[in-house]
């Protein structure tokens, strides 16, 4: 199974409660209020996510964490990358030498092709998307049930000479 980290996810809940309200100064503990994560996992989080330049800390009586542009231009790309670190789905889809196996394997320029078209989906999603509500949810147990591209689930093949559903030809 492929999935980002806790922590990048926990990044997106966070910074799309932020987008709710994009000019106010937020503290922590109201993120972990309006969120429901846990306030050293909202502190953690923020902190990578300032280090990252997805949010700007702000001291004193007034201090909280702010958004440093509009929800419109921060994307899932970058809660991500702030987090995790460079995307990809393999070791090899994201620098040169990390993996043993780099230089006899015959699918990595695959992997790389489907990294970048993963990442530039997330490109496409911004903060401001992920604050409106939905306007319908996904059946995951429907995309999981689809036939493989290319190889149809469950229908026999046409044998030459014989009709199909019946058709006497």
């Amino acid at each position: 199974m492929l999935r980002m980290s806790k922590l990048a996810d926990y990044g997106t809940v966070i910074m799309t409660a932020m987008a709710h309200e994009p000019d106010s100064v937020h503290s922590a503990s109201s993120i972990a209020a309006a969120t429901g994560v846990a306030m050293p996992t909202v502190s953690k989080v923020l902190k990578t996510l300032s280090r990252g330049g997805l949010v700007v800390s702000l001291r004193g009586i007034n201090g909280g964490y702010l958004l440093p542009r509009p929800p419109e231009r921060i994307t899932l790309a970058d809660v991500i990358a702030a987090v995790d670190g460079p995307f990809g789905m393999t070791e090899c889809s994201t620098a040169r030498g990390l993996c043993l196996q780099e230089a006899a394997c015959s699918i990595r320029a695959n992997w790389q092709k489907i990294s970048a078209v993963i990442y530039e989906a997330l490109r496409q999603v911004t903060l401001a998307d992920m604050a409106r509500p939905a306007l319908r949810t996904v059946d995951i147990s429907a995309i999981r049930s689809r036939p493989l591209a290319g190889r149809p689930r469950n229908v026999a093949a046409p044998v030459p000479g014989r009709a199909l559903d019946g058709d006497q030809t």
